[in-house]
Protein backbone atom coordinates (compact mmCIF):
# COMPACT_ATOMS: atom_id res chain seq x y z
CA UNK A 1 0.00 0.00 0.00
CA UNK A 2 1.24 3.43 -1.20
CA UNK A 3 -0.25 6.69 0.07
CA UNK A 4 1.57 10.22 -0.04
CA UNK A 5 0.77 12.88 2.76
CA UNK A 6 0.55 16.39 1.90
CA UNK A 7 0.69 19.63 4.14
CA UNK A 8 0.15 22.37 2.39
CA UNK A 9 -2.83 24.71 3.33
CA UNK A 10 -0.85 26.85 6.44
CA UNK A 11 2.55 26.83 6.90
CA UNK A 12 5.70 24.61 6.22
CA UNK A 13 4.40 22.96 3.42
CA UNK A 14 6.04 18.70 3.27
CA UNK A 15 5.63 15.61 1.84
CA UNK A 16 5.81 11.76 3.12
CA UNK A 17 5.44 8.69 1.62
CA UNK A 18 4.06 5.56 3.54
CA UNK A 19 4.46 2.08 2.58
CA UNK A 20 3.00 -0.68 4.08
CA UNK A 21 2.20 0.85 6.93
CA UNK A 22 6.32 2.22 7.34
CA UNK A 23 7.67 5.55 6.89
CA UNK A 24 9.89 5.67 3.89
CA UNK A 25 10.69 9.29 3.23
CA UNK A 26 9.50 12.71 4.63
CA UNK A 27 10.60 16.09 3.88
CA UNK A 28 9.83 19.79 3.90
CA UNK A 29 9.53 21.51 0.69
CA UNK A 30 11.68 24.70 2.33
CA UNK A 31 14.89 22.33 2.09
CA UNK A 32 14.10 21.97 -1.59
CA UNK A 33 13.20 25.63 -2.61
CA UNK A 34 15.46 27.52 0.00
CA UNK A 35 11.91 29.43 1.19
CA UNK A 36 12.27 29.62 4.89
CA UNK A 37 9.40 27.90 6.30
CA UNK A 38 8.31 27.15 2.49
CA UNK A 39 5.87 30.35 2.42
CA UNK A 40 4.30 32.72 5.01
CA UNK A 41 0.70 31.54 6.36
CA UNK A 42 -1.72 34.06 4.60
CA UNK A 43 -4.74 32.80 2.28
CA UNK A 44 -3.22 33.22 -0.66
CA UNK A 45 -0.37 31.07 -0.47
CA UNK A 46 -2.60 28.20 0.31
CA UNK A 47 -2.51 27.02 -3.24
CA UNK A 48 1.55 26.36 -3.29
CA UNK A 49 2.22 22.74 -3.17
CA UNK A 50 5.08 20.85 -1.88
CA UNK A 51 5.77 19.60 -5.14
CA UNK A 52 9.44 19.05 -4.98
CA UNK A 53 9.10 17.05 -1.66
CA UNK A 54 6.74 15.21 -3.05
CA UNK A 55 8.50 14.35 -6.22
CA UNK A 56 11.29 13.53 -4.03
CA UNK A 57 9.34 11.04 -2.01
CA UNK A 58 8.27 9.35 -5.01
CA UNK A 59 11.75 9.26 -6.50
CA UNK A 60 13.50 7.95 -3.80
CA UNK A 61 10.93 4.79 -3.11
CA UNK A 62 10.55 4.09 -6.68
CA UNK A 63 7.02 4.71 -6.86
CA UNK A 64 5.09 5.64 -9.72
CA UNK A 65 2.64 8.02 -9.33
CA UNK A 66 0.35 5.45 -10.81
CA UNK A 67 1.43 3.14 -7.82
CA UNK A 68 -0.24 5.13 -5.41
CA UNK A 69 -2.90 4.13 -3.73
CA UNK A 70 -3.85 7.36 -2.14
CA UNK A 71 -2.79 10.44 -1.72
CA UNK A 72 -3.56 12.44 1.94
CA UNK A 73 -4.09 15.96 2.54
CA UNK A 74 -4.27 17.03 5.71
CA UNK A 75 -7.02 19.69 5.49
CA UNK A 76 -10.63 19.28 5.15
CA UNK A 77 -12.60 22.09 3.37
CA UNK A 78 -15.88 20.02 4.28
CA UNK A 79 -15.55 20.87 8.36
CA UNK A 80 -14.64 24.56 7.94
CA UNK A 81 -17.56 27.95 8.43
CA UNK A 82 -17.65 31.14 7.56
CA UNK A 83 -14.25 32.92 9.98
CA UNK A 84 -16.38 35.29 11.20
CA UNK A 85 -18.69 32.95 12.82
CA UNK A 86 -15.79 31.68 14.37
CA UNK A 87 -14.45 34.70 15.86
CA UNK A 88 -11.61 34.93 13.30
CA UNK A 89 -11.15 38.23 11.60
CA UNK A 90 -9.86 37.29 8.10
CA UNK A 91 -11.75 38.27 5.30
CA UNK A 92 -9.96 36.29 2.91
CA UNK A 93 -10.44 33.03 4.69
CA UNK A 94 -12.91 31.79 2.30
CA UNK A 95 -9.93 32.26 -0.04
CA UNK A 96 -8.06 29.32 1.68
CA UNK A 97 -11.17 26.81 2.03
CA UNK A 98 -11.85 27.33 -2.09
CA UNK A 99 -8.00 26.53 -2.76
CA UNK A 100 -8.51 23.74 -0.17
CA UNK A 101 -11.26 22.16 -2.27
CA UNK A 102 -9.26 22.08 -5.33
CA UNK A 103 -6.24 20.72 -3.92
CA UNK A 104 -7.21 17.54 -5.82
CA UNK A 105 -7.08 19.12 -9.64
CA UNK A 106 -4.22 21.00 -8.05
CA UNK A 107 -2.27 18.31 -7.05
CA UNK A 108 -3.30 16.35 -9.92
CA UNK A 109 -1.12 19.41 -12.07
CA UNK A 110 1.56 19.13 -9.98
CA UNK A 111 1.94 15.13 -9.93
CA UNK A 112 1.40 13.99 -13.66
CA UNK A 113 -0.93 11.15 -14.05
CA UNK A 114 -2.36 11.57 -10.57
CA UNK A 115 -5.92 10.84 -10.53
CA UNK A 116 -7.74 13.87 -8.28
CA UNK A 117 -10.47 10.74 -6.99
CA UNK A 118 -7.31 9.54 -4.77
CA UNK A 119 -7.17 13.07 -2.76
CA UNK A 120 -8.79 12.05 0.58
CA UNK A 121 -8.99 14.87 3.08
CA UNK A 122 -7.85 14.39 6.45
CA UNK A 123 -8.84 17.10 9.57
CA UNK A 124 -5.88 18.59 10.10
CA UNK A 125 -6.23 17.71 13.87
CA UNK A 126 -6.31 14.43 13.05
CA UNK A 127 -3.65 14.47 10.62
CA UNK A 128 -1.35 15.75 14.19
CA UNK A 129 -2.68 13.13 16.25
CA UNK A 130 -2.23 10.51 13.66
CA UNK A 131 1.60 11.67 13.40
CA UNK A 132 2.24 11.08 17.38
CA UNK A 133 -0.57 8.71 18.01
CA UNK A 134 0.53 6.20 15.25
CA UNK A 135 4.08 6.70 15.24
CA UNK A 136 5.13 6.78 18.73
CA UNK A 137 7.39 3.81 20.18
CA UNK A 138 4.48 2.67 22.41
CA UNK A 139 1.98 2.71 18.86
CA UNK A 140 0.77 -0.44 19.68
CA UNK A 141 -0.65 0.85 22.98
CA UNK A 142 -3.50 2.49 24.44
CA UNK A 143 -1.96 6.29 24.03
CA UNK A 144 -3.25 9.69 25.14
CA UNK A 145 -2.85 12.02 21.87
CA UNK A 146 -3.06 15.61 22.42
CA UNK A 147 -2.42 18.73 19.79
CA UNK A 148 -2.60 21.75 20.29
CA UNK A 149 -1.54 24.83 17.19
CA UNK A 150 -2.56 27.77 15.97
CA UNK A 151 -5.94 26.45 14.47
CA UNK A 152 -7.20 23.99 11.80
CA UNK A 153 -10.75 24.09 9.94
CA UNK A 154 -12.95 24.89 13.26
CA UNK A 155 -10.92 24.03 16.10
CA UNK A 156 -7.03 25.15 17.71
CA UNK A 157 -7.36 21.38 19.90
CA UNK A 158 -7.71 18.02 19.99
CA UNK A 159 -7.65 15.72 23.17
CA UNK A 160 -8.10 11.87 22.31
CA UNK A 161 -6.87 8.34 22.75
CA UNK A 162 -5.65 6.00 20.40
CA UNK A 163 -7.06 2.40 21.26
CA UNK A 164 -5.15 -0.30 18.22
CA UNK A 165 -5.09 2.00 16.17
CA UNK A 166 -8.35 4.42 16.04
CA UNK A 167 -8.56 7.69 17.51
CA UNK A 168 -11.44 8.06 19.76
CA UNK A 169 -11.89 12.13 19.82
CA UNK A 170 -12.93 13.02 23.73
CA UNK A 171 -12.30 16.90 23.22
CA UNK A 172 -11.89 19.63 20.54
CA UNK A 173 -11.81 23.24 21.32
CA UNK A 174 -13.30 25.67 18.64
CA UNK A 175 -12.11 28.88 17.37
CA UNK A 176 -11.26 31.88 18.53
CA UNK A 177 -9.55 30.19 21.33
CA UNK A 178 -6.29 29.24 20.63
CA UNK A 179 -3.14 29.10 22.67
CA UNK A 180 -1.35 28.79 19.49
CA UNK A 181 -2.60 31.88 18.15
CA UNK A 182 -1.87 33.40 21.59
CA UNK A 183 1.72 32.81 21.26
CA UNK A 184 1.78 33.78 18.18
CA UNK A 185 0.39 37.19 18.95
CA UNK A 186 2.81 37.67 21.58
CA UNK A 187 5.54 36.83 19.02
CA UNK A 188 4.38 39.52 16.81
CA UNK A 189 4.17 41.81 19.88
CA UNK A 190 7.34 41.39 20.69
CA UNK A 191 8.78 42.41 16.75
CA UNK A 192 9.44 38.58 15.72
CA UNK A 193 7.99 37.00 12.97
CA UNK A 194 4.38 34.95 13.77
CA UNK A 195 4.02 31.19 12.81
CA UNK A 196 8.43 31.17 13.00
CA UNK A 197 9.76 32.75 15.50
CA UNK A 198 7.89 31.30 18.27
CA UNK A 199 10.80 30.04 19.77
CA UNK A 200 12.80 32.87 20.44
CA UNK A 201 9.88 33.90 22.60
CA UNK A 202 10.43 30.81 25.03
CA UNK A 203 14.26 31.82 24.99
CA UNK A 204 13.36 35.38 25.93
CA UNK A 205 11.12 34.42 28.66
CA UNK A 206 14.22 32.61 30.78
CA UNK A 207 15.45 35.88 30.71
CA UNK A 208 12.13 37.67 32.36
CA UNK A 209 10.14 37.23 36.07
CA UNK A 210 6.53 36.52 35.26
CA UNK A 211 4.84 39.56 36.41
CA UNK A 212 2.04 39.28 34.66
CA UNK A 213 0.72 35.53 35.56
CA UNK A 214 -1.92 37.02 37.71
CA UNK A 215 -3.59 38.81 35.27
CA UNK A 216 -3.28 36.09 32.52
CA UNK A 217 -4.44 33.70 35.16
CA UNK A 218 -7.48 35.13 34.49
CA UNK A 219 -7.58 35.92 30.85
CA UNK A 220 -6.81 32.20 30.34
CA UNK A 221 -8.40 29.91 31.97
CA UNK A 222 -9.34 26.00 31.38
CA UNK A 223 -13.06 24.58 30.94
CA UNK A 224 -13.97 22.18 33.43
CA UNK A 225 -14.72 19.98 29.89
CA UNK A 226 -11.24 19.69 28.66
CA UNK A 227 -10.86 23.04 26.95
CA UNK A 228 -9.22 26.12 27.48
CA UNK A 229 -10.84 30.12 26.88
CA UNK A 230 -8.64 32.40 25.70
CA UNK A 231 -9.88 36.34 26.25
CA UNK A 232 -8.79 39.17 24.15
CA UNK A 233 -5.44 40.38 25.71
CA UNK A 234 -4.34 44.30 25.82
CA UNK A 235 -0.35 43.68 25.34
CA UNK A 236 0.32 46.86 25.15
CA UNK A 237 -0.78 47.27 28.71
CA UNK A 238 1.98 44.79 29.80
CA UNK A 239 5.17 45.96 27.51
CA UNK A 240 4.88 48.48 24.41
CA UNK A 241 4.79 46.76 21.20
CA UNK A 242 8.36 46.35 19.79
CA UNK A 243 9.59 46.71 16.17
CA UNK A 244 11.64 44.43 14.63
CA UNK A 245 14.87 46.01 15.08
CA UNK A 246 13.82 47.64 18.01
CA UNK A 247 15.98 47.54 21.57
CA UNK A 248 14.77 44.55 23.81
CA UNK A 249 13.85 45.52 27.61
CA UNK A 250 12.99 44.13 30.85
CA UNK A 251 9.23 44.47 30.08
CA UNK A 252 9.43 42.35 27.44
CA UNK A 253 11.59 39.77 28.55
CA UNK A 254 8.80 39.96 31.56
CA UNK A 255 5.86 39.56 29.12
CA UNK A 256 7.34 36.86 27.75
CA UNK A 257 8.09 35.32 30.93
CA UNK A 258 4.30 35.43 32.09
CA UNK A 259 2.78 33.94 29.04
CA UNK A 260 5.11 31.53 28.96
CA UNK A 261 4.31 30.00 32.65
CA UNK A 262 0.86 30.18 31.97
CA UNK A 263 0.85 28.35 28.81
CA UNK A 264 3.06 25.89 30.97
CA UNK A 265 -0.27 25.69 33.40
CA UNK A 266 -2.87 25.57 31.09
CA UNK A 267 -0.80 22.33 28.70
CA UNK A 268 -0.34 20.85 32.20
CA UNK A 269 -3.99 20.99 33.43
CA UNK A 270 -5.17 20.02 29.96
CA UNK A 271 -2.76 16.86 30.15
CA UNK A 272 -3.75 16.02 33.58
CA UNK A 273 -7.32 15.96 32.29
CA UNK A 274 -6.76 13.73 29.27
CA UNK A 275 -5.40 11.18 31.16
CA UNK A 276 -8.54 11.08 33.34
CA UNK A 277 -10.80 11.36 30.25
CA UNK A 278 -9.01 8.56 28.67
CA UNK A 279 -8.58 6.33 31.43
CA UNK A 280 -5.41 6.32 32.55
CA UNK A 281 -2.84 5.67 29.61
CA UNK A 282 0.97 5.30 30.42
CA UNK A 283 2.05 7.11 27.18
CA UNK A 284 1.12 10.90 26.12
CA UNK A 285 2.26 11.71 22.42
CA UNK A 286 2.11 15.48 21.41
CA UNK A 287 1.74 17.05 17.87
CA UNK A 288 0.98 20.38 17.33
CA UNK A 289 3.18 23.74 17.25
CA UNK A 290 2.66 24.24 20.67
CA UNK A 291 4.70 20.87 21.39
CA UNK A 292 7.67 22.23 19.96
CA UNK A 293 7.46 24.28 23.57
CA UNK A 294 10.61 21.98 25.02
CA UNK A 295 9.78 24.04 28.31
CA UNK A 296 5.95 23.06 28.54
CA UNK A 297 7.09 19.48 27.28
CA UNK A 298 9.31 19.10 30.06
CA UNK A 299 6.42 20.19 33.11
CA UNK A 300 4.35 18.11 31.24
CA UNK A 301 6.58 14.78 31.65
CA UNK A 302 7.74 16.18 35.24
CA UNK A 303 4.70 17.22 36.96
CA UNK A 304 2.37 14.77 34.85
CA UNK A 305 0.44 11.70 35.68
CA UNK A 306 2.16 9.88 32.47
CA UNK A 307 4.71 7.07 32.58
CA UNK A 308 6.19 8.18 29.40
CA UNK A 309 5.86 11.69 27.17
CA UNK A 310 6.75 11.02 23.31
CA UNK A 311 6.90 14.44 20.88
CA UNK A 312 6.73 13.86 16.89
CA UNK A 313 9.79 15.02 15.85
CA UNK A 314 8.13 17.27 13.12
CA UNK A 315 5.31 19.02 15.24
CA UNK A 316 4.77 21.55 13.61
CA UNK A 317 2.30 21.39 10.40
CA UNK A 318 5.17 19.67 8.31
CA UNK A 319 4.29 16.82 10.59
CA UNK A 320 0.39 16.85 9.44
CA UNK A 321 1.74 15.07 6.06
CA UNK A 322 3.20 12.13 7.67
CA UNK A 323 0.07 11.89 9.88
CA UNK A 324 -2.49 12.38 7.04
CA UNK A 325 -0.68 9.63 5.28
CA UNK A 326 -0.66 7.20 8.53
CA UNK A 327 -4.08 8.07 9.02
CA UNK A 328 -5.09 7.07 5.38
CA UNK A 329 -3.32 3.93 5.53
CA UNK A 330 -4.83 2.87 8.38
CA UNK A 331 -7.62 3.49 6.90
CA UNK A 332 -6.89 1.32 3.84
CA UNK A 333 -6.18 -1.37 6.08
CA UNK A 334 -2.29 -1.17 6.84
CA UNK A 335 -1.19 -1.53 10.27
CA UNK A 336 1.20 1.52 11.25
CA UNK A 337 5.13 1.13 12.23
CA UNK A 338 6.41 2.85 14.76
CA UNK A 339 8.73 5.60 13.53
CA UNK A 340 11.86 4.24 13.48
CA UNK A 341 13.89 8.34 13.51
CA UNK A 342 13.73 11.96 12.31
CA UNK A 343 16.21 10.93 9.27
CA UNK A 344 13.74 10.60 6.75
CA UNK A 345 15.45 13.18 4.23
CA UNK A 346 17.51 13.31 1.60
CA UNK A 347 20.48 11.30 2.07
CA UNK A 348 23.76 11.16 -0.81
CA UNK A 349 26.64 8.32 -1.17
CA UNK A 350 30.26 8.37 -0.07
CA UNK A 351 31.05 8.28 -4.17
CA UNK A 352 28.14 11.30 -5.25
CA UNK A 353 29.60 13.17 -1.80
CA UNK A 354 33.18 12.78 -3.56
CA UNK A 355 32.39 14.14 -6.81
CA UNK A 356 30.77 16.93 -5.59
CA UNK A 357 34.22 17.75 -3.60
CA UNK A 358 35.74 17.12 -7.07
CA UNK A 359 33.54 19.33 -8.76
CA UNK A 360 34.00 22.45 -6.13
CA UNK A 361 38.17 22.00 -6.67
CA UNK A 362 38.01 21.66 -2.67
CA UNK A 363 41.21 19.79 -0.94
CA UNK A 364 39.83 17.09 0.72
CA UNK A 365 41.32 13.95 2.65
CA UNK A 366 39.60 10.54 3.53
CA UNK A 367 40.75 10.41 7.00
CA UNK A 368 40.19 6.68 8.86
CA UNK A 369 37.80 8.20 11.30
CA UNK A 370 35.26 11.58 10.66
CA UNK A 371 34.20 11.37 13.90
CA UNK A 372 37.87 11.03 15.86
CA UNK A 373 39.26 13.80 12.85
CA UNK A 374 36.08 15.94 13.77
CA UNK A 375 36.78 15.30 17.59
CA UNK A 376 40.04 16.87 17.29
CA UNK A 377 38.86 19.89 15.98
CA UNK A 378 36.23 20.26 18.00
CA UNK A 379 39.13 19.83 21.29
CA UNK A 380 41.05 22.70 20.37
CA UNK A 381 38.13 25.13 20.24
CA UNK A 382 37.25 24.65 16.35
CA UNK A 383 33.70 24.89 14.90
CA UNK A 384 32.40 21.91 13.08
CA UNK A 385 30.16 21.43 10.07
CA UNK A 386 28.90 17.71 10.37
CA UNK A 387 27.03 16.66 7.06
CA UNK A 388 25.78 13.27 7.41
CA UNK A 389 23.42 10.27 6.29
CA UNK A 390 19.86 11.61 5.43
CA UNK A 391 18.70 15.19 6.46
CA UNK A 392 16.11 15.32 9.38
CA UNK A 393 12.16 15.89 9.31
CA UNK A 394 11.44 18.73 11.45
CA UNK A 395 12.88 21.50 12.77
CA UNK A 396 15.74 19.87 14.85
CA UNK A 397 19.69 19.35 13.64
CA UNK A 398 19.87 15.63 14.69
CA UNK A 399 23.30 14.95 14.06
CA UNK A 400 23.07 15.26 10.33
CA UNK A 401 23.12 18.55 9.31
CA UNK A 402 24.23 20.34 12.52
CA UNK A 403 26.80 23.07 13.67
CA UNK A 404 28.89 21.20 16.17
CA UNK A 405 31.32 22.97 18.80
CA UNK A 406 33.15 23.15 22.07
CA UNK A 407 31.04 23.08 25.16
CA UNK A 408 33.70 24.11 27.73
CA UNK A 409 34.66 27.36 26.38
CA UNK A 410 32.20 30.39 27.56
CA UNK A 411 32.55 32.25 24.91
CA UNK A 412 31.27 29.91 22.52
CA UNK A 413 27.45 30.91 22.84
CA UNK A 414 28.17 34.44 21.30
CA UNK A 415 30.38 33.04 18.29
CA UNK A 416 28.29 30.65 17.37
CA UNK A 417 25.49 33.23 17.30
CA UNK A 418 27.55 35.52 15.54
CA UNK A 419 28.15 32.41 12.85
CA UNK A 420 24.39 31.88 12.84
CA UNK A 421 23.97 35.71 12.80
CA UNK A 422 21.02 34.90 15.66
CA UNK A 423 20.22 36.95 18.78
CA UNK A 424 22.72 36.87 21.63
CA UNK A 425 19.92 35.81 24.31
CA UNK A 426 19.45 32.67 22.05
CA UNK A 427 20.77 29.39 23.63
CA UNK A 428 22.99 26.50 21.95
CA UNK A 429 21.84 23.09 22.66
CA UNK A 430 24.17 19.69 23.50
CA UNK A 431 23.81 16.49 22.90
CA UNK A 432 25.42 13.63 24.75
CA UNK A 433 25.55 9.88 24.69
CA UNK A 434 22.36 8.04 26.28
CA UNK A 435 24.49 6.12 29.28
CA UNK A 436 26.48 9.64 30.21
CA UNK A 437 23.24 11.30 30.26
CA UNK A 438 22.33 11.13 34.11
CA UNK A 439 25.67 12.17 35.16
CA UNK A 440 25.44 15.64 33.67
CA UNK A 441 21.61 16.10 33.28
CA UNK A 442 17.76 15.97 35.49
CA UNK A 443 14.66 15.29 33.35
CA UNK A 444 13.50 13.08 30.18
CA UNK A 445 15.10 10.02 29.21
CA UNK A 446 15.80 9.17 26.40
CA UNK A 447 15.30 12.58 24.86
CA UNK A 448 16.17 11.85 21.22
CA UNK A 449 14.24 14.77 19.46
CA UNK A 450 15.95 17.54 21.50
CA UNK A 451 12.52 18.25 22.32
CA UNK A 452 12.44 18.77 26.22
CA UNK A 453 14.36 20.80 28.43
CA UNK A 454 17.01 19.65 31.45
CA UNK A 455 18.62 20.65 34.34
CA UNK A 456 21.90 20.91 34.26
CA UNK A 457 23.53 19.12 37.00
CA UNK A 458 25.37 22.24 39.21
CA UNK A 459 28.52 20.36 39.13
CA UNK A 460 28.40 20.52 35.50
CA UNK A 461 27.31 24.27 35.15
CA UNK A 462 30.74 25.49 34.87
CA UNK A 463 32.29 22.83 33.07
CA UNK A 464 29.70 23.41 29.85
CA UNK A 465 29.03 26.79 30.02
CA UNK A 466 27.90 27.39 26.30
CA UNK A 467 25.12 24.89 26.43
CA UNK A 468 24.27 25.56 30.38
CA UNK A 469 21.39 28.45 29.56
CA UNK A 470 20.71 31.27 31.76
CA UNK A 471 17.96 29.58 33.66
CA UNK A 472 20.38 26.38 34.65
CA UNK A 473 18.49 24.16 31.86
CA UNK A 474 19.68 22.80 28.24
CA UNK A 475 17.95 21.21 25.78
CA UNK A 476 19.33 18.03 25.56
CA UNK A 477 19.59 15.20 22.50
CA UNK A 478 20.55 11.89 23.86
CA UNK A 479 22.66 10.09 21.28
CA UNK A 480 22.37 5.86 21.27
CA UNK A 481 24.56 3.82 19.58
CA UNK A 482 22.42 1.51 17.83
CA UNK A 483 20.69 4.21 15.95
CA UNK A 484 23.44 7.54 15.78
CA UNK A 485 26.72 5.41 15.41
CA UNK A 486 28.95 7.99 13.93
CA UNK A 487 27.97 10.70 16.28
CA UNK A 488 28.39 8.47 19.58
CA UNK A 489 31.93 7.60 18.25
CA UNK A 490 32.47 11.18 17.92
CA UNK A 491 31.11 12.47 21.56
CA UNK A 492 33.20 9.13 22.60
CA UNK A 493 36.48 10.74 21.15
CA UNK A 494 35.54 14.01 22.05
CA UNK A 495 35.42 13.39 25.63
CA UNK A 496 38.21 11.29 25.86
CA UNK A 497 40.21 14.02 24.70
CA UNK A 498 38.50 16.70 27.09
CA UNK A 499 37.16 15.15 29.63
CA UNK A 500 33.97 16.43 28.73
CA UNK A 501 30.92 13.83 27.53
CA UNK A 502 28.96 16.86 26.02
CA UNK A 503 29.32 18.70 22.19
CA UNK A 504 27.48 21.71 21.20
CA UNK A 505 24.56 21.12 18.22
CA UNK A 506 22.82 22.91 16.44
CA UNK A 507 21.61 23.58 12.88
CA UNK A 508 23.60 23.44 10.00
CA UNK A 509 22.24 27.17 8.70
CA UNK A 510 22.41 30.76 8.99
CA UNK A 511 20.01 32.47 10.60
CA UNK A 512 16.51 33.54 8.13
CA UNK A 513 17.73 30.25 6.21
CA UNK A 514 16.50 26.68 5.95
CA UNK A 515 18.76 23.59 7.21
CA UNK A 516 21.53 22.68 4.63
CA UNK A 517 20.06 19.70 2.97
CA UNK A 518 22.28 19.33 -0.22
CA UNK A 519 26.75 18.79 -0.09
CA UNK A 520 26.69 21.89 -2.32
CA UNK A 521 24.64 24.12 0.62
CA UNK A 522 26.82 22.58 2.70
CA UNK A 523 30.57 23.21 1.08
CA UNK A 524 28.65 27.06 -0.03
CA UNK A 525 28.16 27.53 4.22
CA UNK A 526 31.69 26.62 4.85
CA UNK A 527 33.05 28.90 2.67
CA UNK A 528 31.03 31.59 3.87
CA UNK A 529 31.13 31.22 7.44
CA UNK A 530 33.94 30.96 9.71
CA UNK A 531 34.01 26.73 9.88
CA UNK A 532 37.52 25.17 10.23
CA UNK A 533 36.53 21.81 9.11
CA UNK A 534 33.44 20.21 7.07
CA UNK A 535 32.82 16.76 7.39
CA UNK A 536 31.12 15.59 4.44
CA UNK A 537 30.21 12.13 5.02
CA UNK A 538 33.87 10.48 5.27
CA UNK A 539 35.40 13.46 3.62
CA UNK A 540 37.15 15.92 5.55
CA UNK A 541 37.65 19.38 4.22
CA UNK A 542 39.99 21.81 6.49
CA UNK A 543 39.61 25.56 6.80
CA UNK A 544 43.52 26.20 6.67
CA UNK A 545 44.01 23.69 3.55
CA UNK A 546 41.74 25.83 1.72
CA UNK A 547 45.01 28.19 0.50
CA UNK A 548 47.08 25.30 -0.41
CA UNK A 549 46.89 24.16 -3.87
CA UNK A 550 46.15 20.20 -3.62
CA UNK A 551 45.08 19.63 -7.28
CA UNK A 552 41.43 18.71 -8.14
CA UNK A 553 42.44 15.21 -7.13
CA UNK A 554 42.12 16.13 -3.47
CA UNK A 555 45.62 15.86 -2.45
CA UNK A 556 44.90 12.21 -0.67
Amino acid sequence: MHVLGINAIFHDPAAALVVDGEVVAAAEEERFSRRKHGKRPVPFSAWELPELSAAWCLAAAGVDVDSLDAVAYSFDPGMCRDAASLGLTDPWDWLRVDYAERAPQFLAAALPGLDPEKVRFVPHHVAHAASAGLAAPTAGDDTAVLVLDGRGEVASHLAGVYRGGELTSLYSQELPHSLGLLYEDLTRHLGFLHSSDEYKVMALASYGEPKHLGLLRELVRVTPEGGFHVDRIDWASMAKARAADGEMTDEHADLAASVQARLEEVVLDLARWLHDAAGGPATLAMAGGVALNCVANARIAAEGPYRNVWVQPAAGDSGTALGAALHVAGALGDRSAPMSGADLGRGWSDEALEAELRRAALPYHRPESIAAEAARVLAGNGIVAWYQGRSEYGPRALGHRSLLAHPGDPATTARMNDVKGREQFRPIAPMVRAERFADIFQGVFPSRYMLFVHRVKPEWRDRIPAVTHVDGTARVQTVHTDTEPLVAELLAEFEQLTGLPVVVNTSLNTAGRPMVDTPREAMELFGSAPVDLLALGPFAVHRHALGADRGRDGGR
